[in-house]
């Protein structure tokens, strides 16, 4: 019996999980591919580069969303076997509190491990990734488009206008080329059509012109030479684009892995300021944190699920969702505190999140060890009081200023 309760506890828990780490992954990928999409168009760069930017930032959305996403899903599975009185059966039979963590456990322990791979080496990595594709759309290594009826500076000293682009860029129509090389020779050329090809130097690139007038012109020559031709190929030297940086460099810990974080932060490799290790010190704990935080997760998930009887508030939800985010706006500001200097990174990230799991686990010592405990009933009376003040403070305020008013 055991073993199907847990098989329908892992079913569960797994729909909102799941459902819930897309629905967030999918609505944070959108939001920013609108903002990609505008940034590669403006940046003159293909379209094909915008997915590979959003598939570098889904293992940074997933460290956001997978805490949500395991709450969520043990709240809201614990909520239906409350509201539906299958939880009162099975507490009826002697399956103890203690005992249906068990699966949620599960899947908290399989979870914090994919939080460590991500947080700890995916993550790292992905963001690199997506740095180096900006600043290559940025520098116009991975090809910029040639804007249509304007002059465009293809290469140094070399300006191509194209009137028509058609097939994604590979057929030009209308084309105009003009070149200056160093010893002061020009050549001018006009195209009625046109294509970009590779060669095997990467620093060449060839312009294929196809029915069109040359023009040579030289400061030995008494008079431009012109010809015209059905077809002439035309390379253009592509300027130097910077090499993009190492990973890691310029002080960016978040492209450190967790090793890494490690031997710079305690064994001085890599940094030479005081600075910059009380910063990625901060970063690793920061990190550290994240995993462990995940285990702490389902005592609040479970203690909060279970609304009072003859009730079917859902203020456990809210509750929880609350604690989550001020905990995690909390521990950033111990990152910030301890990069800066200002507070101990040890004391202010860890002494933060064993204050938040003490308070996980209080929460679940009420509802299962204490006879008529209920956490969301605490809450809801805390917060009718806090409720209470708030309206008595605004009727003080409008009596004393309807009593100005009058005056």
């Amino acid at each position: 019996m055991l073993a199907q309760f847990d098989r329908y506890m892992a079913r569960l828990i797994a729909v909102p999980l799941f459902a819930t780490l897309m629905i967030a992954a999918m609505l944070l990928l959108l939001e920013k591919m609108l903002k990609l999409f505008d940034f590669v168009v403006n940046e003159g760069g293909p379209a094909s580069v915008v997915w590979r930017m959003l598939g570098n930032l889904i293992p940074q959305y997933l460290g956001l969303g997978i805490p949500v996403g395991l709450l969520l899903g043990i709240l809201l599975a614990f909520r239906n076997l409350a509201l539906s009185s299958e939880l009162d059966a099975m507490r009826a039979v002697g399956i103890s509190y203690m005992r249906m963590l068990r699966v949620p456990y599960m899947y908290a322990l399989l979870l914090g491990l994919l939080t460590l791979l991500i947080v700890g080496f995916i993550q790292p990595i992905s963001r690199y990734a997506y740095e180096g594709l900006e600043f290559e759309l940025r520098s116009g290594a991975l090809g910029a488009t040639i804007d249509v009826g304007e002059f465009v500076q293809v290469a140094r000293n070399t300006t191509i206008r194209v009137e028509e682009s058609r097939d994604h860029g590979r057929d030009l129509r209308g084309i105009f080329v003009s070149g200056q090389s160093v010893d002061g020779k020009t050549v001018s050329v006009t195209a009625a059509r046109g294509t970009f090809l590779a060669t095997d130097d990467p620093d060449v690139i060839l312009l294929r012109l196809t029915d069109g007038t040359l023009v040579h012109d030289a400061p030995g020559y008494k008079q431009p030479r012109v010809l015209t031709f059905r077809m002439h190929d035309l390379p253009i030297d592509l300027p130097q684009i910077e090499l993009f940086r190492i990973r890691g460099a310029e002080a960016d810990d978040n492209e450190l892995t967790l090793p890494e974080l490690y031997r710079v932060g305690y064994l001085g490799q890599g940094t030479t300021t005081e600075a910059n290790r009380e910063a990625v010190r901060a970063n690793l704990h920061r990190r550290l944190v994240q995993v462990f935080a995940v285990m702490v997760i389902p005592l609040l998930a479970v203690a909060l699920a279970v609304p009072p009887k003859r009730s079917t508030s859902a203020v456990g939800v809210f509750a929880a969702l609350t604690i989550l985010i001020v905990y995690n706006e909390i521990s950033e500001a111990a990152e910030r505190s301890g990069a800066a200097g200002k507070a101990d990174i040890v004391l202010s990230q860890w002494g933060s999140f064993i204050a938040f799991s003490l308070l996980c686990a209080w929460f679940f010592h009420v509802l299962a060890n204490v006879p008529g405990g209920q956490p969301i009933a605490m809450i809801e009376r805390g917060a009718g009081i806090v409720t209470k003040w708030i309206v008595s403070l605004w009727r003080l305020i409008r009596r004393r200023f309807a009593r100005a008013k009058t005056a």
